[in-house]
């Protein structure tokens, strides 16, 4: 039996090594937290010479950009698009400048295709090494005007398709342990928006997906994983998805060009940023927004005057 100050000890050295742990703990944090906000200007853009990038909606705005802007980098771009012909022109562009370009028609929403596809690449090409999740639907109008089919195919395009390309391409990323994921979502995937609804949903569901899978890997690895995750946050970039866009003040928030956004998101990937948003600063002040009752964000987006129109 146990003296009492044999227990007293034990109760000491526990008490002592929680005191311990403790003040790690707040000294790794904000280590980590200054360590963070001097990567924001300290941050090198690695080389993606060598890689092999696939991009799903490469036939065009964005994805076509993301496509010729990472083959000028050196890298082995893989096309994917539903539209055969778009996708072959984007294929023909890069390979034209005597960069390396492979093209797939694939419909991300058929997990079967996906999967077929996705071990033909393996085999032609290689092993992806940085996946851009890019495709996607935009239909705006009220929730009640959208048929039942509508929203599903949101969801198919801009939410389930992701889950079918992490399992064609995540399991030779973990077997290699490197790997890059790249998922768009949207602004309207930080805060609601009327005539989105379903949309906003879908891309609400990207931030969670991308969030919840780095972290569950960060986890089974104990840290180990050098798997990366960038989750980027456009506005209205001028590629015919969004049809139109209104805002009092137009002028300070003009339409972003494809080019500059393909840009600002290879960059991110490069430096490993996890969240992007596309301008920068509405991620900082989506954040400060958050903070403040909801009812007093209201105030400032009315003042803004800043919603989607309805295309019906």
């Amino acid at each position: 039996m146990a003296e009492p100050s044999d227990n007293f000890l034990t109760i000491i050295y526990n008490v002592l090594c929680l005191i311990v742990e403790i003040i790690y703990t707040i000294g790794k944090f904000w280590y980590l937290v200054i360590e963070g906000f001097l990567q924001v200007f300290t941050a090198q853009e690695r080389s993606v010479k060598g890689d092999i990038v696939l991009v799903t909606g490469a036939g065009h705005g964005m994805g076509r950009q993301l496509a010729i802007q990472y083959a000028d980098l050196g890298a082995t771009v893989v096309c994917w698009d539903i539209n055969e012909q778009l996708n072959l022109d984007t294929v023909k562009l890069i390979k034209s400048k005597g960069k390396k370009a492979y093209g797939y028609t694939v419909d991300v929403t058929n997990r079967e295709k996906v999967l077929e596809t996705g071990n033909k690449v393996l085999k032609d090409v290689g092993a992806v090494t940085i996946l851009v999740n890019n495709a996607g639907i935009m239909p705006q109008h009220d929730l009640l005007k959208h048929t039942e089919n509508e929203i599903r195919t949101i969801f198919e395009v801009n939410t389930l398709a992701h889950f079918w390309m992490f399992e064609a391409f995540l399991p030779k990323m973990i077997a290699n342990n490197n790997g890059h994921i790249v998922a768009l979502s949207s602004m309207a995937g930080m805060l609601g928006l009327r005539n989105l609804v379903p949309y906003c949903g879908s891309k609400f569901a990207v931030r969670g997906i991308q969030e919840a899978l780095s972290e569950e890997l960060r986890t089974s690895t104990k840290g180990k994983s050098q798997i990366k995750f960038t989750t980027v946050f456009p506005y209205m970039v001028d590629t015919g998805l969004c049809k139109s866009m209104s805002i009092r003040f137009e002028k300070l928030m003009p339409a972003v060009d494809p080019e500059s956004a393909a840009a600002s998101i290879i960059s991110a990937q490069r430096k490993g940023i996890e969240e992007l948003t596309i301008p920068r600063h509405l991620l900082h002040l989506n954040r400060v927004l958050r903070v403040f009752p909801n009812k007093a964000s209201k105030v400032l987006a009315d003042f803004l005057e800043a919603y989607v129109p309805s295309d019906k």
